[in-house]
């Protein structure tokens, strides 16, 4: 079994990586729903040290996943450019969630290399942007590098949320024992190159993540994944009611990996005196199987 690489933020040196970056190109990439009040200084802070002070980042992409409040202005006005979901890849249909904004980012960017981003970090800093781009600037043997945190609004000094703790780590330590040493496998700081993420299908909701590294591990093989630790980190904490259609995504995206077959693609979750939540399962092709994406990077024609 391979031992997952793990590192260290600040092991990365910033000038080091704007020489080690040569001519790669960098997105990133923030998937953004109704966050007005964090997106755009997150925007802001990797517009001005990442870009503007030392050139790591190419382009900054918010993607706005059916905002109904000021997302996009934010963003638009901190520098970044803003992709509107609901009119990118429309033959696919117009839906939301999680994976569906990711899969949109991946194809309206352009960088040999993307880092995705949450849009709801209080925080933010532009350690979470160049820790993960430093196994991939500095190791050509790296595909895909997650990162993890520490959690102080709910005293997770290195583990995973709930949904980690409770659901993807024991089934990721049962069936992709590969996967196992991956600190975090559903935050939401993590970046690859886009000849791997191109090959890969984007499942639609909170399933993404999970399936992200088990598709990959199937497909690249687990030792081309790293990890870093990003320092702190604080965001919005769901209530648990909240949590429980998450973990259902989650399993339901890892179960029909482990098995196909062994779990249905839509049921009904039904808490007792709670709102119904329909769980449906819904997965976007691999980007390098479209037309449109394979024109704007003929090399996969060749």
């Amino acid at each position: 079994m391979s031992s997952t690489r793990t590192h260290v933020a600040s092991a990365f040196d910033l000038d080091g990586l704007v020489a080690a970056k040569g001519t790669t190109t960098v997105s990133v990439c923030i998937p953004a729903r109704n966050e007005e009040a964090t997106v755009g200084q997150i925007v802001e802070r990797i517009r001005t040290r990442l870009v503007e002070t030392r050139p790591l980042v190419d382009e900054i992409i918010v993607v706005d996943d059916h905002s109904t409040d000021r997302t996009a202005d934010e963003a638009r006005s901190a520098g970044a450019t803003v992709v509107d979901a609901s009119k990118v890849l429309v033959e696919f249909g117009r839906g939301h969630g999680k994976g569906e904004a990711l899969w949109k980012s991946l194809y309206a960017s352009s960088g040999d290399v993307v880092v995705w981003c949450d849009a709801d970090v209080r925080d933010f800093s532009t350690r979470f942007i160049s820790g993960i781009l430093g196994p991939l600037l500095t190791d050509p043997s790296i595909g895909f590098v997650k990162g993890f945190y520490e959690r102080p609004v709910d005293g997770h000094v290195r583990g995973g949320g709930r949904v980690t703790e409770l659901v993807a780590r024991p089934l990721l330590t049962m069936c992709f024992p590969e996967l196992g040493e991956i600190v975090q496998p559903l935050s939401g700081e993590y970046g690859g190159r886009r000849a791997v993420l191109e090959q890969l299908p984007f499942v639609e909701g909170y399933g993404v993540d999970i399936a992200m590294l088990i598709d990959i591990v199937n497909r690249f093989g687990a030792e081309t994944i790293a990890q870093v630790d990003l320092g702190e980190r604080i965001h919005r904490n769901r209530p648990l009611h909240e949590l429980s259609p998450m973990a259902a995504q989650v399993m339901q995206a890892a179960m029909r990996r482990i098995q196909p077959g062994l779990v249905p693609e839509a049921f009904t979750l039904s808490p007792p005196d709670l709102d119904s939540h329909e769980i449906s399962y819904a997965e976007r092709p691999a980007l390098a199987s479209i037309d449109s994406y394979r024109q704007m990077h003929p090399r996969l024609s060749d």
